[in-house]
């Protein structure tokens, strides 16, 4: 069979220029290529990186004629995006079969599988059953039992999920050969704070699942509970293979849980240091409840430079009551003066803006985050994810405001309580990532610095985003 792997270009979508406009790495497409390349003509087509049109997407479908089109797409707020993509495939030919897969398919699934232009949708982690599928269209096996939803007879059957894959290590390499990897490693961020310095660069995943229940999060329904994780030895032979073939200089290591087993986290980074592959990489998500002093130096001796410590809030309560985290605060303060010891770059993650936090709440959770004298701090809004415990409470509560899955957003509220209301939490928001950044003069050079612009530049971005919060 052809089968095109593709992500649609999310400008696509009607006010686009609200959302992030992210530039994936291609991960998970050429993983699923690595399952199926050696039965299957497989292409894959990135239309939101190389910023594709409707109708340059229309020309490759009428050029490249498959018997599959496989969309992937992020969040909830893409959906129009991966439909168009999914219509146009079926205006060329309908006898073409689409399918649609990633994190929203898995947490809000119904929308995709009802759209007369879609014939299935993979709910669950997708690489077997991918695999399953494609032998079935070749005649080569039989229909999926699990994690397929699908339509016959003019009805929508759900089948439930697929079940999580248990040994990572089975798995094969992403099929980087499928793509221009030099064009991806060598993508400037944009203006952000994980900004990569050394180019080219990869991104590496080494678990999956979450054993945590953090409210606002949808990491245990699209991951699950128990958390899997590839063995340190499996790692590296990524890692070198980047190196062989693309001749990396650093790693986004993209992990929910890098350290939840905290002996194997502390193997691969000896490994990493016995290798001597002189890599730098960035923590993009990092547990501060799994450090310790032995994991700090030797995260610091095996190349890090960066880590983003998920903090979530300054106050015990909301954190115990609110958020469900584990983060006792004080030892948080404590690993985090460790790592200021270091040279690596610390960034700190904030929420504001819960259905049962109270104003006073919000202001002592700033006025934490403040004092830990960080690098950076990052600070989100409240987001209701379909499929979350902070979704259900929202709804329960009725305290949504113009609110729909499709247009979630870090910086735009959406909840209203008796203690503020949306537009108050957009500016403070706003205003106080301004000013715990930005006051000190030294903290602000090695914020420019960090994110590699001109202080003009940064003096645009924190304009933009007043204007945005306080139109």
């Amino acid at each position: 069979m052809k089968i095109i792997l593709a992500y649609p270009n999310f400008k696509w979508k009607k006010d686009w220029e609200n959302s992030t406009a992210w530039k994936l790495y291609p991960y998970n497409l050429c993983l699923l290529a690595a399952m199926v390349e050696d039965k299957h003509d497989v292409v894959i087509v990135d239309m939101n990186f190389a910023n594709s049109s409707k109708e340059d997407f229309s020309k490759i479908i009428e050029k490249e004629k498959p018997d599959l089109v496989c969309l992937s797409i992020l969040t909830d707020e893409y959906q129009e995006a991966v439909l168009i993509a999914s219509k146009i495939v079926k205006d060329t030919s309908n006898s073409i079969k689409t399918i649609i897969g990633g994190v929203s398919a898995i947490s809000n699934p119904d929308p995709l599988i009802s759209d007369e232009s879609v014939d299935y949708v993979i709910v669950g982690e997708g690489e077997y059953v991918f695999k399953e599928l494609c032998d079935y269209f070749n005649n080569k096996g039989k229909f999926p039992e699990k994690g397929v939803w699908h339509k016959k007879d003019n009805k929508i059957i759900k089948t439930g999920r697929v079940d999580f894959i248990q040994d990572l290590d089975a798995l094969p390499l992403p099929a980087y050969h499928k793509i221009d990897f030099l064009k991806y490693a060598y993508q400037y961020r944009g203006d952000h704070i994980d900004n990569i310095k050394k180019l080219p660069y990869g991104h590496l995943w080494t678990s999956r699942g979450c054993p945590y229940n953090c409210s606002f999060c949808q990491v245990g329904t699209i991951s699950g509970k128990k958390p899997r994780c590839r063995s340190p030895e499996n790692v590296i032979k990524e890692i070198e293979y980047l190196i062989k073939n693309y001749n990396i200089k650093s790693l986004a290591v993209d992990d929910d849980n890098l350290l939840i087993d905290k002996d194997r986290a502390k193997k691969l980074f000896r490994m990493m240091i016995d290798k001597k592959f002189n890599l730098d990489w960035y923590a993009l998500s990092l547990a501060v409840y799994k450090l310790d002093d032995e994991m700090i130096d030797l995260m610091e001796k095996s190349g890090c430079v960066y880590v983003d410590i998920a903090i979530e809030s300054g106050v015990e309560r909301v954190l115990r009551n609110v958020i469900h985290k584990p983060v006792e605060l004080n030892y948080a303060k404590k690993m985090i003066k460790k790592l200021k010891e270091t040279e690596i770059f610390v960034a700190a993650n904030f929420v504001i803006g819960f259905p049962d936090e109270t104003w006073s709440e919000i202001r002592q959770s700033l006025k934490f985050a403040e004092s830990l004298d960080v690098d950076y701090i990052k600070l989100n809004i409240a987001t209701p994810l379909v499929g979350t415990e902070l979704y259900k409470l929202t709804e329960g509560k009725k305290c949504l405001k113009d609110y729909s899955p499709e247009k979630h957003s870090w910086t735009e509220s959406s909840i209203e309580t008796r203690e503020f209301r949306t537009q108050d939490i957009k500016i403070l928001r706003a205003y106080e990532w301004d000013r715990l950044n930005f006051t000190d003069p030294e903290r602000k050079k090695k914020i420019i610095e960090r994110m590699g612009i001109t202080e003009q530049k940064l003096n645009e971005i924190r304009n933009k985003t007043f204007e945005r919060a306080n139109p």
